[in-house]
C-alpha cells in the first residue's frame, strides 16, 4: 500500500472545528476556498469528546466534521483521537500515566502521559480506533488514518520494566546470552534471574542525567525497547483499524531527527511517512533537506508528506521568532523539491486557549482573510493548484547515499568516551550539507538499505557497525564506487561492545588504515588540518576528537599541522578495487569537510547542479511516467541568476527557460522546471 490517491498535492492541515461553535466552521469553509484548501486532518484530540467515559461513545460532533468536510468538497485524514488520554481514564485507571526518569508517578495532565506497556490503554486506545475505523471506512471523503500523534517520550513504570524483561527474553533468549551482550562481569552485574533487570534510570544505572549511564548496553537496549513498545500501540491500532478498513493508507506523523525513536524500525508497518517540520532556531536550510532526506528514505525513496509546518511562528520555545515574508512558501517548496507529496500546516484556525494559542495559523483569532500569512498561505495554494499532479509520486534519481542510523547516534551519545561534545546530528549535518552546497541529489537511508545503485556512500560517525555492513560497503568500493567515513567509525558492535580488533573495526580493510590512540579536547583547541597540495591546497580546522592514523595502504590527503603528531595523516584515501575508502579522523570545520567531499565528488565523476551558488538548493524528482521536474529554490536575501543547465518549461511562472538562458531567482524565490531531458 501506499500513498493516499489525490488528483493534485494535497494542501491544507490541522484542523480542530470541535474547539468552536458551528457557527465559525462556516466562516472557515469560506475562508479555506479562498486559500485553495482541499485537505483537513480532523480528530486528532478527540478522545475525551468521543468518549467521555468507559461506557458511553459519541460521535455526533465528528459526524458533523466529517460531514461538512466532505459537502465543502475538502479530503479528510481522519485522527484515531488517541494522542491524549482522557482525565476519566487517569481517574480510573492511574497505571495509564507514565513514570519519569527520575522515578516520579505522573498524574493526569498534558499529552504525551500515556504508558505504552499498560494494558488498559492499549485495550481502550484499540477500542477507540476501531470505533471510528468502523464509523467512517467507507466515507468517501477520508482518504487517510492517522494513528496517534508525534508519539515520543518514555515511561520507566513497572509495567514497562515487566515490558522491557520480555522484550530482553525474545531477543537474548538466555540469560548468559544477555549477560554476555551486555559485558555483566564489569562491576559485579551479572544478573542469575529476569526479574533483576530494572528499567535504566536516574534511580539505577544513570548519574547527570539519561546520556550517562554505567552500563551502555542496558541503556541502549532500553532505548530499543521503548521505541519498539510505542511502535506496538500503533500496530495494535493500525490492526483494528484494518478490521474495517482495507484500502485506506495508515500513517502516523514522525518529527524528523528525533532522537527518542528509531523511525527506520518503524518503516514496514507505515504505509507512507509523514512528519512535522519545526526547526531550530537560525537553522541552516541543508537542515531542513537532511531531515525531509531522512523521511524519504524511511520507505525506501517513496514520497512523504509534510504533515505539520508552521505558516508563521511557533508556540512551544522560549522565542519563536517569524517566518519573514516568503520563507513559509520557500519552505513548503523544499519539502516538495525532497519528496513531500502533501503540503500540510498546524494549525488551520488558532486554538483560543491553552499552550498553542499564540502558535501560528492560517487563520488567525480574528478570522481574517486579509492578513499577509492568510495572503501568502491562498498564494501558496494557487501556486499547488498549477502544479497539479506533476510531482505526485515521483523520486528523486540519487547517486549518492548518506547513512543515518539511530544505534549510532544512540551509542555515540551515551558513550564515555573520548568526548561528549560530539553530537552525531551535528556530524551527519555537516557531510550533507556539503553535498547540498555541492548541489547533488542525496538519498539518506539506513545502515539496511541496498547500496548497489550508489556511486557515493558517505558514513559519518558509523559509531556501530552491524551485521554485513562493512562487506557491502566495501562492495561499494569493488566496483568502482567512493565510501566516506568520518572519525570514531566501527568502534562497536550491534551489543556496543568494543571490537576486539584495530580501530576502525571491521572498516580497516576499506579505510587501509589502523587507529591506535586518540586525542579529544575541548572545544577552543585547534589542530590545523593541512589538505591536499599545490594549487588544491586548503587548510582547515580539526577539533573535539583528533584520531592517530597509522596507514596500511592508505596514502595522506590531509595531515595535522600542531601537537606531538602534527605530519601525521587526518584525511586518507585508500585504493581497494576499482574504488576508494575516503576517512576522516577528526571533526573539520564546513572548509575542511566540504574541501573533502568534492574532491570525493570529483574523483567519483558526480556532478553537482550550481555549486558555486551557496544558498541556491537544486533537486530533482522523477514522476513515474518519466517526466523530470527540476526545483531551483533561493535560500538568500538577494536576487540571483544561474544559468540553466537544461531546457524547460517554468510550471509556476509559465513560458519557456532554453538551455544557457539566465534565469532569475528573487529572494526567496522558487523555481519548478519541467525539463526536456
Amino acid at each position: 500500500m501506499s500513498l493516499p490517491a489525490t488528483p493534485k498535492t494535497p494542501f491544507g492541515g490541522d484542523y480542530n472545528p470541535e474547539q468552536w461553535p458551528k457557527e465559525v466552521w462556516e466562516e472557515d469553509y469560506r475562508l479555506f476556498d479562498a486559500a485553495h484548501i482541499d485537505t483537513v486532518t480532523v480528530g486528532v484530540f478527540t478522545w475525551a469528546q468521543l468518549q467521555p467515559s468507559l461506557d458511553v461513545y459519541d460521535f455526533s460532533v465528528l459526524d458533523r466534521i466529517v460531514e461538512q468536510a466532505a459537502a465543502q468538497g475538502r479530503r479528510v485524514c481522519l485522527a484515531t483521537g488517541t494522542g491524549a488520554h482522557p482525565a476519566w481514564l487517569a481517574r480510573a485507571h492511574p497505571e495509564v500515566t507514565r513514570t519519569d526518569f527520575e522515578g516520579r508517578k505522573h498524574r493526569y495532565g498534558q499529552r504525551h502521559n500515556s504508558c505504552p506497556s499498560s494494558p488498559v490503554f492499549r485495550r481502550l486506545s484499540v477500542a477507540l480506533a476501531g470505533r471510528i475505523a468502523q464509523r467512517y471506512a467507507r466515507h468517501p471523503a477520508v482518504i487517510a488514518w492517522h494513528v496517534g500523534n508525534e508519539y515520543g517520550g518514555a515511561c520507566y513504570c513497572e509495567l514497562c520494566a515487566e515490558g522491557f524483561r520480555s522484550w530482553l527474553r525474545a531477543k537474548y533468549q538466555t540469560l548468559d546470552g544477555l549477560n554476555t551482550a551486555w559485558n555483566t562481569v564489569f562491576w559485579s552485574h551479572t544478573f542469575s534471574s529476569w526479574s533483576e533487570i530494572e528499567p535504566p534510570s536516574a534511580l539505577t544505572e544513570h548519574w547527570r542525567g539519561p546520556d550517562h549511564t554505567a552500563f551502555q548496553g542496558i541503556t541502549l537496549d532500553y532505548l530499543r525497547f521503548m521505541s519498539d513498545a510505542m511502535l506496538a500501540n500503533f500496530r495494535d491500532e493500525k490492526a483494528a483499524i484494518r478490521r474495517y478498513s482495507r484500502d485506506t493508507p495508515v500513517t502516523t506523523n514522525f518529527m524528523g531527527m528525533y532522537r527518542p525513536i528509531d523511525y527506520h524500525r518503524w518503516a514496514e508497518h507505515l504505509d507512507f511517512a509523514s512528519w512535522d517540520n519545526y526547526p531550530p532556531e537560525d537553522a541552516h536550510p541543508a537542515w531542513m533537506a537532511l531531515a525531509h532526506d531522512v523521511m524519504r528514505g524511511i520507505k525506501g525513496g517513496q514520497p512523504f508528506w509534510l504533515m505539520e509546518q508552521t505558516p508563521s511562528v511557533t508556540a512551544c520555545r522560549d522565542v519563536n521568532p517569524l517566518k519573514r515574508p516568503g520563507v513559509m512558501a520557500l519552505w513548503s517548496w523544499q519539502a516538495v523539491a525532497h519528496g513531500a507529496d502533501a503540503v500540510l500546516f498546524f494549525q488551520m484556525r488558532a486554538s483560543r486557549g491553552a499552550s498553542e494559542k499564540y502558535h501560528g495559523a492560517v487563520i488567525g483569532h480574528a478570522g481574517r482573510s486579509d492578513t499577509r500569512v492568510f495572503r501568502e498561505v491562498a498564494a501558496l495554494g494557487e501556486q499547488l493548484e498549477q502544479l497539479g499532479d506533476a510531482a505526485l509520486g515521483a523520486r528523486t534519481p540519487a547517486r549518492v547515499a548518506v547513512l543515518f542510523d539511530w544505534d549510532s547516534w544512540w551509542a555515540l551519545e551515551l558513550s564515555d568516551g573520548p568526548s561528549r561534545l560530539v553530537r552525531y546530528q551535528q556530524v551527519v549535518l555537516a557531510y550533507y550539507r556539503a553535498l547540498w552546497e555541492a548541489g547533488v541529489d542525496v538519498d539518506v537511508v539506513p545502515v539496511t538499505a541496498d547500496l548497489s545503485g550508489y556511486d557515493v556512500v558517505v558514513a559519518p560517525a558509523l559509531h556501530m557497525v552491524k551485521g554485513d555492513l562493512a562487506e557491502r560497503l566495501e562492495a561499494v568500493a569493488q566496483r568502482g564506487g567512493s565510501v566516506l567515513a568520518s572519525y570514531l567509525s566501527g568502534r562497536v558492535d550491534e551489543d556496543d561492545n568494543a571490537f576486539l580488533m584495530d580501530v576502525p573495526g571491521p572498516l580497516g580493510p576499506l579505510m587501509g588504515i589502523r587507529i591506535d590512540e586518540w586525542d579529544a579536547r575541548a572545544a577552543d583547541v585547534v589542530n590545523p588540518v593541512r589538505l591536499g597540495t599545490g594549487e588544491q591546497q586548503q587548510v582547515a580546522s580539526g577539533r573535539l576528537v583528533f584520531e592517530l592514523v597509522i596507514p596500511q595502504g592508505a596514502e595522506p590527503v590531509g595531515t595535522y599541522q600542531a601537537d606531538f603528531y602534527a605530519g601525521t595523516p587526518a584525511v586518507t584515501r585508500n585504493a581497494f578495487g576499482a574504488g576508494h575508502g575516503w576517512y576522516v579522523a577528526t571533526d573539520l570545520d564546513q572548509v575542511g569537510v566540504d574541501w573533502v567531499v568534492r574532491r570525493v565528488l570529483a574523483e567519483a565523476g558526480v556532478a553537482g547542479r550550481h555549486a558555486d551558488a551557496p544558498l541556491l538548493e537544486t533537486a530533482v524528482r522523477v514522476a513515474p511516467d518519466g517526466t523530470r521536474l527540476l526545483f531551483l529554490l533561493n535560500h538568500g536575501v538577494e536576487r540571483i541568476e544561474v544559468v540553466a543547465e537544461s531546457a524547460g518549461t517554468d510550471l509556476l511562472g509559465g513560458g519557456r527557460v532554453e538551455r544557457g538562458q539566465r534565469v532569475g531567482l528573487e529572494p526567496y524565490g522558487v523555481r519548478v522546471l519541467r525539463t526536456d531531458g
